[in-house]
């Protein structure tokens, strides 16, 4: 009788290890089947996720242009743009107001320094130090000093409304409009620019290089040269012009060269 009941609690010990065995099986096999935890660390990354911002990929082409940045106004002085070339050109340099070789501790090539000069007082013309050297009519007391040209009527109205406007240091992004590079013409576009970013150093009695840039033959032969063209681009083997002052932008560059590629006519 007792050799019986130990078989039998052996039969029932084994029908329920197998019975555990079974359920064991098929719950890691339910487990197996369930979805990955929402927020499981290793979850495949979707390669196309949804925009949750709820906005599709744009094209920077199809962008409003106000979004690359602040159009110019054309009847704002900037101070990077239309007046530091002129400082640069006339009066930032050796033997007179660049960081170096600087006179009476007024150096005038960045904002900053023009500013800390105390030559130049916001919305006061008269009372502006700058403004009264640039239109002195002796010879003597005028800034730039000969032999360097005056500065031109327009360089003076320039600085003149920049004084007026506040002697701000405003700036403003010429890409920001559509470049025309169409009918750009001598006497409208590049003699100014030349005037404005040049021929401070490239003209007078003793023009650098010997380049003559204030007049259009002189512009013209190195226009249809190559030199020009080579000097603004910042091209392998010519010097980077203009010098001591930031590349022209790629608008202005393109403009150039549409006015070479027609000819560079005295137009």
């Amino acid at each position: 009788m007792q050799k019986q009941n130990i078989h039998t609690i052996s039969y029932r010990d084994h029908k329920a290890s197998l019975y555990m065995l079974w359920m064991l099986l098929i719950a890691g096999m339910i487990m197996l089947l369930l979805p990955a935890c929402e927020h499981e660390p290793f979850a495949p990354v979707d390669p196309d996720p949804i925009d949750t911002m709820g906005m599709d990929t744009m094209d920077i082409d199809t962008m409003d242009e106000d979004t690359l940045g602040v159009p110019c106004d054309p009847d704002v002085i900037y101070f990077d743009r239309d007046l530091l070339p002129i400082l640069k050109s006339n009066c930032a340099k050796s033997g007179c107001h660049d960081a170096i070789t600087h006179e009476k501790d007024i150096i005038l090539d960045n904002f900053e320094n023009v500013i800390a000069s105390g030559i130049v007082k916001p919305y006061d013309l008269n009372g502006s130090d700058l403004y009264e050297v640039i239109t002195e009519t002796d010879p003597d007391k005028r800034m730039p000093q000969p032999p360097n040209q005056k500065l031109t009527a327009e360089q003076i109205t320039l600085i003149s409304k920049w004084i007026l406007q506040g002697a701000k240091d405003l700036t403003c992004d010429e890409l920001a409009g559509q470049c025309d590079t169409t009918n750009v013409t001598y006497s409208g576009f590049v003699a100014p620019l030349l005037t404005t970013y040049c021929v401070g150093c490239h003209s007078g009695g003793a023009p650098s290089g010997n380049i003559v840039l204030n007049s259009h033959a002189g512009v013209q032969t190195v226009a249809l040269n190559g030199r020009l063209t080579g000097a603004i681009t910042w091209a392998n083997g010519y010097q980077q012009m203009p010098k001591g002052s930031g590349k022209l932008s790629e608008c202005n560059i393109n403009k150039i060269k549409a006015w070479i590629n027609n000819g560079a006519l005295n137009n």
